[in-house]
Order: structure tokens, then sequence, then C-alpha cells
């Protein structure tokens, strides 16, 4: 049964422009641009209320939450937004509160920020507030988005820790259970700026029903009824494992690099789209889709 609900994914580094710097103002133009056409702004738009919506930015991942979660409530509210709240939940009690779970349960849009995305699972997974997202996820018309951290954890099965030097080294790459959103697809962040397609190559080789997702920075996937469409400014890189032909990774010690043959790689950009069920990848502004002829 697919789920109701929509997921937008962001890879880090959101553009959202910065209320603390002095010359914002300055860069007004470039700001609005941005938001306009932007994954915030996208966030709204898809929002169930769009600007009425409930929106709740989560901090937890977050080593600095209060700057975090003030940076992103102002720059929704310069959108437009006008219920926009921060949640910092510091320890399992709090997310297993009547509070917490009413707070969830009212919101028609949750954001995780970024951080540390196994603080974010070890704090939340399996608790009140978890279940009620994943509940609301499954059966409304409500939006789980998640920038870094965020967006790693949204995953049935995440990465949260790997070298991106030696990442197809035998056994650099560490996984562990997410948050349970999307199942058979494994998310890294950050992705282009830190040289992670490594990470992703060995996740995916390690179970090639998998499908890798790795996004770059000011990059998202907008995720609803098994089509993902790229946004942002950057690139999505899909890695699917299904053909591969041949590897050594059961025939060496942890530590020696891993061979693959027939590795598939897709590249994905702005409105692009790839649906999880048949497997397609669709480019929106292909060179090679027939040129209307005037009449």
């Amino acid at each position: 049964m697919k789920p109701v609900g929509k997921l937008i994914i962001i890879g880090g580094a959101v553009n959202k422009g910065s209320f603390a710097e002095t010359d914002f103002d300055q860069n007004i133009e470039k700001n609005l641009n941005f938001f306009e056409r932007g994954i915030l702004r996208k966030i709204i738009n898809e929002s169930k209320h769009k600007e009425n919506s409930v929106i709740e930015i989560v901090t937890t991942a977050s080593q600095i939450p209060q700057i975090v979660g003030t940076e992103y409530k102002k720059a929704f509210e310069f959108l437009g937004a006008k219920n926009v709240n921060i949640i910092d939940i510091h320890n399992r009690d709090e997310a297993n509160s009547d509070a917490m779970a009413a707070r969830a349960n009212a919101a028609d849009v949750v954001m995780f920020t970024g951080g540390d995305q196994l603080r974010l699972t070890s704090i939340l997974g399996g608790t009140r507030f978890h279940d009620t997202i994943l509940l609301k996820y499954q059966e409304q018309d409500f939006i789980y988005s998640g920038t870094s951290a965020g967006a790693a954890a949204a995953s049935e099965n995440m990465i949260y820790q790997g070298s991106s030097s030696e990442s197809l080294l035998k056994g650099e790459i560490k996984t562990t259970q997410g948050l349970g959103l999307i199942d058979n697809v494994i998310i890294d962040t950050h992705f282009v700026q830190r040289g992670r397609i490594g990470r992703l190559f060995q996740a995916v080789v390690n179970n090639p029903r998998t499908l890798g997702i790795g996004l770059g920075e000011d990059t998202g996937l907008f995720i609803h009824n098994d089509v993902m469409t790229a946004v942002g400014s950057g690139l999505v890189i899909l890695v699917d494992g299904r053909f591969i032909k041949d590897t050594n990774l059961t025939n060496i010690n942890l530590g020696e690099p891993i061979s693959i043959d027939n590795l598939t790689v897709h590249v994905m950009s702005m409105n692009d789209h790839y649906d999880l069920t048949t497997k397609k990848l669709t480019i929106e502004n292909s060179q090679f889709n027939p040129i209307p002829q005037d009449k």
C-alpha cells in the first residue's frame, strides 16, 4: 500500500539564506530567487494548508539546535508560513511524552534538520513521536522533510559512518536502521562536495536490491506515489545494483578493495523523475525528446 504522505529529502547546505548575516538585505534578490524556486518553497506548496500549515522543525540531530531551529523558522516565515514551531527533543522520555505526540499529530509538516543521524534515530526510534509520524505519513496528507541527517535517517536502513576516501574498502562503511519511511533505498547526503559515491557503491553491492540515493548540496527529492522528482540546484546520483554481474566482496578480507562489474549509475537534475516501481528514469529536458513542430 502506497503512503498517502510525501517525502522531501535534502542533501544538506540548503541555501535558505542566513538571517544572522549582516548583509542579508543587500543580497535579498539572490535569496528571494532561491526562496521562490527552491526547496523550502516546495515544502510549503506541497503541504496540506500551504502558508497556513503547521510546520514543526525538529532539531534533535543538531549540536546547535537553537541556532539551526531559529534559522529555519525565519526562512519559512520569510516565505509566508504562519505556523512554524521548533521542537528540540533531548531524550527518549520527552519523545514518549503526551505533549510531543500531540505536536506530531497536529503537524502538517515535520522537518528534521542536519546533525548526527545516529543521535536522531537513537533518541526518536520506536517512541510515540516516531510512531505518530510514521502513521501520519502512511494515512494522511502529511510531509516528512529532512535535510542532511534528517534525509539520511528517512530510509529503513541508513549509513551513519564511513570514510569518503576509503569507502570502497570492505567494511569501511557502517549502516543501521533508520526511521523507516521508505524501503529498499539507502540515502547519502552532502554527496558531491564530500565525494561520497564510494559509500553508496559499497552499500549497494552489499545488497543489490537496495537503490543508492546520493543527494548533492542544495538538492533534494520530492517523493510521492512511488515517484521521485529532483528539486533544487544540484545533482542527485542513483546507484542501481540489480544488474551487477560479479564482485569480489565475499572473497576479500576487511580493509581490502572491492571490485564490482556492471554497476548502473544515473544522474538526475531539477525536475527529472524516477519511478520506484518501474525503475525508469525520465529526463525532463532530454535532448532526444521530439521537438514540437509549428502547425
